[in-house]
Formats: structure tokens, C-alpha cells, sequence
């Protein structure tokens, strides 16, 4: 497996977080991914890692179509492509109506149709194209309007890689079909086939590909654990930002987090979360969480157990992992990431 961290502008000083990305370099960390979803956006540090690393490849995870234009993604990708000599990699996520209509006052509408169109304008501006395009959500140049069909004043030397963050089955089909890669999340390596990979596999047969053709990046929390009252400690932590992914994530009507993980054995467990999360009894809705579907979806535990989960998620398909190292400061970070890369590299 190929490895990657990921990070965002706003989870610690600006500073320490550089160090982090520039030592998981020297350390050989292959891909450094920086997320936006209500707090910082990616594009801004993506250019600074850019200028501060030398090898790794950049990625935004993602950034969040209907906050931009279809255009203006292409513009920022390729722009950032230039800037650190196209090491560059395109993620895309639809996000979800409380992002998209509570923080940007966009309706969260179509968003397959909206995904599948952003990618055919993303695609015409890449080619060098002018740029016209009669959809659904997107039309360009914009009816009965005084512009003219452009094509953009900046190329790449090599074509920019497109990853698509998806969870819902027709999303995970367009990911098959048209993208480079896929971005997962809620991730159990025993329930990925029939959850994920099976999707995948029914949009790459449409374009005669298979999922060899996909990197398959998927990312969990690493954390090593001296004893077994510190794995249940680490446990008990970690059960709070599961039941916030059933409840929290999305309404109570759109929530792909909490569908995700119903569909990979955890149904019962899903809905109860929910509905205590939705309730406002957030301690309840923590309490419902089983240790073993913490187990499943972390990769923490004593070093034998995070090395033969690590084995479990290369056996199921995964490609690049993506490593988010626990420590309480830079230098406990760094440790549990070298030893987790040790173990990858053993896998």
C-alpha cells in the first residue's frame, strides 16, 4: 500500500502542522491530503505545502462541489498542478445539505447529476477546450447572457489525477466510471465488498475499466496501545466521534455516514445512534457504540493487532492508506506515524 496523511489549515498551529507534512515526507510518506468542510478551505495551504515539499503528492480531500464553480475548481487545480510541478491530485465530494444549503445557502439538489457535470466542465477546461456545456445544473456559457464560450489561459504538462469522496451506492458507481481514484470513508475492510467495492466495480465495467484501474484510499485513525486498560481507554474515547458520524453528520433525512456504515453490519447500531444523537442525548447515542465496531474501523491496539488489521485493509483492496497518527503533541504524532509506516511497509 501506498501511504498518505491527511490534515486541515485549522487543527493546530500553522507551523507544527508544516513540520508534521515535512518530516512524514522524510519519514517517505508518498501523499499529503488537506480536507475543508466548515472550518478552513484546502486550496490556501495546498499551495503552501507545495513550496515546502519537495516529493510527496498533494491532494484536496476535498474540495466540495456547489462552493465553487466547475471552472474555478478546474482553475485552482491546475493552478496548484503548476505550483508544485504536477504533483497535484483533484478530490471532489458532493458534501451534504448541511454544509451545502446551512453554511453556503445552496440547495443540496441532484447532487449525482451536479457531481457528473462538474466533472465533464472539470474535463473540457483540462483538454484545452472552449468551454460550453448544456446540463442539467450547469450551463455554460450562461443562457441568453452577454458571454462567450472560453477556454482557459493555463495548461498542465501532465493530466491531473480526479478522485471522487463517495459512500452512496450511484456516487460509488460515477467513482468507478469516471475517476482516477476513491476517497473513502466509514470504512470496514469485512463489509467493504458488498458496502463499496461492488459499486465501484458496476461504474468501472461501463467504461471497460476494473477496479485495478482505481486507487482505492482509505483512511483511520493509528494509535498503539501499551496494554489492554489502554485499549479500552482509547476505546471509550473513540466512541463519541463515531455516534457524531451516525447522528451528527447530515440531517435526519441525508445522512451517507450513517447509511455507510448500515450497510457493512451495523444497521441496528446506526439507527439507535441516530435517533439518541437526534433526541439531543449525545452521551446515549455515544454508549450504543460496540467496542468491536470501533476495532473495525480504527486501526488502533497493540502493535500485533494494528499490524494484522493493517493486513486486512491491503487484503480487502485498499491501495493508499491514509494515515491520521494520535499523539498530544508533534513528536508523539510523528512516533506513532514511523511505526505505523514500518508496519505498512511490512504488510
Amino acid at each position: 500500500m501506498k501511504t498518505s496523511i491527511q490534515l486541515t489549515a485549522e487543527a493546530g498551529p500553522w507551523n507544527e502542522l508544516v513540520d508534521f507534512v515535512t518530516e512524514s515526507e522524510r519519514l517517505g510518506v508518498d501523499m499529503v491530503w488537506v480536507a475543508e468542510a466548515w472550518g478552513a478551505e484546502a486550496a490556501t495551504p495546498l499551495g503552501y505545502l507545495a513550496a515546502v515539499t519537495n516529493r510527496m503528492a498533494i491532494g484536496a480531500a476535498i474540495f466540495q462541489v456547489g462552493t465553487r464553480s466547475p471552472v474555478l475548481i478546474a482553475q485552482t487545480a491546475m493552478t496548484l498542478a503548476h505550483m508544485s510541478s504536477d504533483r497535484f491530485v483533484l478530490g471532489l465530494g458532493a458534501s451534504g445539505p448541511q454544509v451545502i444549503e446551512g453554511l453556503h445557502g445552496v440547495e443540496f439538489s441532484r447532487p449525482l447529476t451536479r457531481m457528473r457535470e462538474t466533472i465533464d466542465v472539470i474535463e473540457q477546461a483540462f483538454s484545452g477546450e472552449r468551454i460550453a456545456y448544456d446540463g442539467q445544473t450547469i450551463r455554460l456559457p450562461r443562457p441568453r447572457g452577454q458571454g462567450k464560450a472560453l477556454r482557459l489561459g493555463i495548461q498542465t504538462e501532465t493530466p491531473i489525477p480526479i478522485y471522487l469522496a463517495a459512500l452512496s451506492p450511484k456516487m460509488l458507481e460515477l467513482t468507478g466510471e469516471r475517476c482516477d481514484g476513491w476517497i473513502g470513508t466509514s470504512f470496514v475492510p469485512e463489509g467493504a465488498d458488498d458496502a463499496y467495492f461492488s459499486h465501484l466495480r458496476v461504474g468501472a465495467r461501463k467504461t471497460g475499466r476494473t477496479l485495478s484501474d482505481i486507487d482505492i484510499c482509505q483512511g483511520a485513525e493509528v494509535a498503539f496501545a501499551r496494554d489492554e486498560q489502554e485499549l479500552g481507554e482509547m476505546i471509550d474515547q473513540r466512541r463519541a466521534g463515531l455516534a457524531f458520524s451516525l447522528g451528527g453528520m447530515g440531517s435526519a433525512d441525508t445522512n451517507f455516514y450513517n447509511s455507510a456504515y448500515a450497510r457493512q453490519g451495523f444497521a441496528d447500531v446506526a439507527e439507535e445512534a441516530q435517533r439518541l444523537w437526534l433526541e439531543g442525548d449525545r452521551h446515549g447515542a455515544a454508549a450504543v457504540i460496540p467496542d468491536e465496531m470501533v476495532l473495525a474501523t480504527t486501526l488502533i491496539g497493540t502493535e500485533e493487532m494494528v499490524r494484522d488489521r493493517l493486513q486486512v485493509w491491503a487484503d480487502s483492496g485498499v491501495t493508499t492508506i491514509r494515515l491520521y497518527p494520535a499523539g498530544a503533541n508533534l513528536y508523539e504524532r510523528l512516533a506513532t506515524l514511523g511505526r505505523a509506516l514500518d508496519l505498512v511497509a511490512a504488510t
